[in-house]
């Protein structure tokens, strides 16, 4: 993706400075750059909603375990909406505050915005037709989810659906409802695969993406990209070394700083692989043998926190998407910017734990709020480093969680089973 990025970002610059209005640059941009770019995102929104819909079906019908430990479960819910509300607020008064993509030419945006694809003003339109007020709030819940899937604008009813789905997927304990949840994680998994697929095809659309960018807005272009890049990094930072610690002190009767020391192998798993599901055998590992927390603790926290506790996604999103807003010029209200948040949140839950895999959810928050979703090329380039940043954020979240949630349990329960007694970690979310 980095070479894809530098290839077309270095093509689009140099036809910025030597041959802006040459009419060889529409022609490639017209029947080369742009198709490729579009075929890329249309393979990705087939496959979104699938993909969104199952992992939340899944990750919340999985907390059957409420059950037996219904005040860990309950806790973990009300510390992972609390905690995640906290962390894409923190992104979003940051992203205000420093207006990273503010100052651009707005006319040449706005004509790349309208020039980009007929989608585009198509997806402005309907933005502008969206509820607002109570009607907004009533239209969350869908009375139709066929039509809902069909409409970008509408993914948050499809959340909904499927958080009410997976709820009564929990509830029920019958041989035939156990069998759908396996059809669910079966589908999660395909289309899992699918995606990784895609995901290959992205150096190249990247290139096409970035040389039409390079070409409109020249060195403009880096200078707001290097400037978006500090703003998550800030965001992150933030959380990380002040909320985390401040959380670690007060609720986790634990040291902060022996913390992120006993922690450092997960760490650097996560930084290396950019993968929730890839570290979470190491997390479970620190927590048993570093941390100490009980395994029916941790495992819980820690199996479900993959999926659902995912701080450091919520807030690249909502970075992610002020920051392209600003960049193309679209004001967004307070009500949208707090829409933005709780998508995000909920974005968090439904996301795959692996490298891009916020990416999906970024282009549908931007096209719920008036943008066009090829405005995610913007980006795409520093998403690799940018992403195992949000996960080592992501895993350390998870362990904070853990650590808190282990420390507010009586001491009579924190008893570790016997080894003989551990199950074995299931096996799509191994390495």
């Amino acid at each position: 993706m980095l070479i894809g990025f530098l290839v077309g970002l270095g093509a689009g610059l140099a036809v910025y400075a030597g041959a802006r209005d040459a009419a060889w640059v529409d022609t490639v941009t017209t029947y080369v750059t742009n198709p490729i770019g579009q075929i890329f995102l249309r393979l990705i929104f087939m496959l979104v909603i699938p993909l969104l819909f199952s992992a939340l079906v899944v990750g919340i019908s999985e907390m059957g375990e409420i059950r037996s430990l219904r005040r860990v479960g309950l806790r973990t819910l009300a510390y992972t909406v609390i905690v995640s509300s906290i962390a894409v607020a923190v992104s979003l008064i940051v992203v205000n505050l420093l207006q990273p993509g503010a100052g651009v030419d707005r006319a040449a945006a706005q004509s790349m915005l309208a020039e980009s694809s007929e989608r585009a003003s198509q997806i402005v339109r309907t933005g502008a037709e969206q509820p607002s007020g109570i009607d907004a709030f009533i239209t969350l819940v869908p009375n139709n989810l066929i039509e809902a899937m069909g409409s970008n604008a509408s993914i948050i009813s499809v959340m909904i659906f499927a958080l009410f789905f997976g709820i009564g997927l929990m509830l029920t304990d019958t041989p035939n409802a156990r069998l759908l949840q396996r059809g669910f994680e079966g589908l999660f998994d395909v289309t899992m695969k699918l995606i990784l697929i895609v995901i290959k095809l992205a150096p190249i659309a990247i290139a096409c993406f970035m040389f039409n960018l390079a070409a409109v807005f020249g060195w403009d272009l880096l200078i707001r990209l290097s400037a978006y890049v500090g703003v998550v990094l800030l965001a992150l930072g933030i959380q990380m070394f002040v909320v985390f610690p401040a959380l670690l002190a007060t609720l986790g009767r634990k040291n902060p700083i022996a913390f992120f020391r006993e922690t450092q192998e997960a760490t650097v798993m996560a930084f290396s692989t950019a993968s929730s599901n890839a570290t979470l055998p190491t997390a479970l590992r620190v927590a048993d043998e570093k941390l100490g927390l009980p395994r029916r603790v941790s495992r819980f926290v820690l199996t479900i926190g993959a999926t659902a506790n995912q701080n450091g996604t919520a807030m690249f999103e909502g970075v992610t998407v002020i920051f392209l807003a600003q960049f193309f010029g679209i004001e967004l209200s307070l009500g949208q910017q707090i829409m933005v948040m709780l998508v995000c949140i909920l974005g968090g839950i439904g996301t795959a734990g692996v490298p891009a895999g916020s990416l999906p959810v970024v282009a549908l928050i931007l096209a719920m709020v008036g943008l066009d979703p090829a405005a995610i090329a913007l980006v795409l380039g520093v998403d690799r480093f940018l992403d195992m940043c949000r996960t080592t954020l992501n895993v350390i979240g998870d362990l904070v969680a853990a650590q808190i949630i282990s420390a507010g349990e009586p001491k009579d329960e924190v008893v570790a089973p016997p080894l003989a007694a551990e199950a074995p970690l299931p096996e799509r979310v191994t390495p």
